[in-house]
C-alpha cells in the first residue's frame, strides 16, 4: 500500500523527488542551486518543492549516509522535521564536518534524504509517579560502552 502525498514543483529545472532503489525508505531530496561549505561552514539549500503531508504523518530530513562518509556533510537540525500543516519549499540546513575540506553542490545534486513516517497524536496526562522501567532514570551513556 502507497501513502499518498500531493506535491508541486516550485523549481521546474529539478528532478522530483524520488528513490534511488525500489524498497528505500527515503526519498532523494535535490539541490536548486549552487553552493560552497567550507569547513564548518553550515548553509540552508532549497529543495524545488513544497507537498502536503497529510496528518497523523511528518517527514523526517536525514542526512545522506555517503556524503557523510565521504565528505563530513550532514544535516544540522538532523533530523529535520516537516510537520502535517507546512505547505512551503523543502529546504534542507546543511552543514560541512570535514576540518580541511570545502563541499561544492550544484543544481541537482542529492543532499539529503525524506522519509515520511506515522505519528499518533499524543495526549500528556499528568501524573503523581511514573512506572518503574528497568533502565529507570539512567540517562546519557546509562547502557554503557
Amino acid at each position: 500500500m502507497s501513502l499518498k502525498v500531493p506535491f508541486l514543483m516550485t523549481d521546474a529545472e529539478i528532478e522530483r523527488p524520488s528513490y534511488s532503489y525500489e524498497g528505500d525508505a527515503g526519498l532523494d531530496l535535490r539541490a536548486t542551486h549552487a553552493a560552497v561549505l567550507e569547513p564548518f561552514e553550515r548553509a540552508t539549500i532549497s529543495c524545488g518543492f513544497a507537498l502536503a503531508i497529510p496528518e497523523g504523518y511528518a517527514g523526517l530530513v536525514i542526512p545522506r549516509s555517503g556524503l557523510a562518509a565521504k565528505h563530513g556533510i550532514s544535516v544540522v537540525n538532523g533530523p529535520g522535521l516537516i510537520d502535517s500543516g507546512y505547505r512551503g519549499e523543502v529546504k534542507v540546513i546543511l552543514v560541512n564536518l570535514d576540518a580541511h575540506e570545502a563541499f561544492h553542490i550544484e543544481p541537482g545534486d542529492r543532499i539529503a534524504q525524506l522519509v515520511i513516517v506515522a505519528v499518533p497524536a499524543v495526549s500528556l496526562e499528568g501524573a503523581e509517579s511514573l512506572p518503574a522501567s528497568e533502565r529507570g532514570e539512567g540517562g546519557f551513556g546509562s547502557s554503557g560502552r
